[in-house]
């Protein structure tokens, strides 16, 4: 292992270690998941991963979680998140993610204080840092930790010591909840959510992983990664792919030439608007 990964590394344990139990922002995901399996290792049974379970994440994603998470040994507790019923967070503002993990890490403070856990920690990464994410904020202004974070470590940093500890989430594409599909300010349904995860939940049963469906009210635009886009070709992907779509209400089917980009919504936001994070 190279010397700096490996002081972050030992940084890391380190500060799980002296932690004494934590409850861990569990979404089955790459940062995560790596986050649990060293929490684990180091605090046993004082490691409490918490799902939450709502509209905004796919079934498909929760299922995983369960079965990561008892991969892991840990115990796992599944909540209710309801992001729909927090006020102003169904009108999609760019803040959206801090009003959803306001509601979210409030519950897992309060699990904490129950269950007398002394940190509630989440699977935020160094690389996050520099990137518009609102929900950090709700974060610091809860107390809620973020020790991948904290030691500095990165994405690809993570993949590599996942991969090194065996775990089966070293490559898994990054995920984000299906709230960010919706351009900002257009109204989240509960039905919209069903229709693209729906949606997407078709892609990836046709073999695809890198990818997202933004809905733009009657049209869903389709972001592929590069083996996801030479698979739209085979076997009449691309014509079963607008036959599915249409039989879920939408009337266009477009595919965005750029590919697939993690926060391309974003890129609607003004400069001033980036800075509030």
């Amino acid at each position: 292992m190279q010397k700096m990964l490996q002081q972050k590394y030992d940084r890391l344990r380190h500060i799980i270690a002296e932690s004494a139990s934590a409850v861990i922002a569990f979404s089955g995901g790459v940062d995560s998941t790596f986050l649990l399996r060293v929490c684990v290792d180091l605090l046993g049974k004082n490691a409490l991963a918490v799902t939450a379970r709502s509209e905004t994440f796919p079934d498909r994603e929760l299922q995983e979680a369960v079965s990561l998470a008892r991969l892991l040994g840990a115990e796992h507790l599944i909540i209710d998140s309801m992001e729909l019923e927090v006020p102003g967070f169904k009108d999609n503002p760019p803040n959206r993610c801090f009003l959803c993990k306001t509601e979210l890490f409030s519950k897992l403070n309060q699990i904490a204080i129950d269950r007398d856990i002394s940190w509630v920690f989440d699977g935020s990464n160094g690389d996050d840092v520099g990137d518009f994410r609102p929900g950090r904020k709700a974060a610091s202004e809860l107390g809620v930790r973020s020790p991948l974070e904290e030691t500095g470590l990165g994405k690809e940093e993570i993949r590599t010591l996942s991969k090194m500890l065996d775990l089966p989430t070293w490559d898994k594409p990054s995920f984000a909840c299906l709230s960010s599909r919706f351009p900002y300010h257009t109204k989240i349904t509960r039905e919209d959510l069903r229709q693209i995860e729906a949606a997407e939940g078709f892609l990836w049963k046709s073999g695809m992983r890198e990818f997202r469906v933004r809905h733009h009210d009657t049209m869903a635009r389709i972001e592929l990664g590069k083996k996801e886009l030479a698979l739209l070709w085979e076997d009449n992907l691309r014509e079963k792919i607008i036959v599915h779509f249409k039989s879920l209400g939408y009337k266009y089917v477009a595919l965005d030439l750029e590919g697939y980009r993690t926060g391309s919504m974003n890129e609607t936001l003004t400069t001033e608007q980036l800075r509030v994070k």
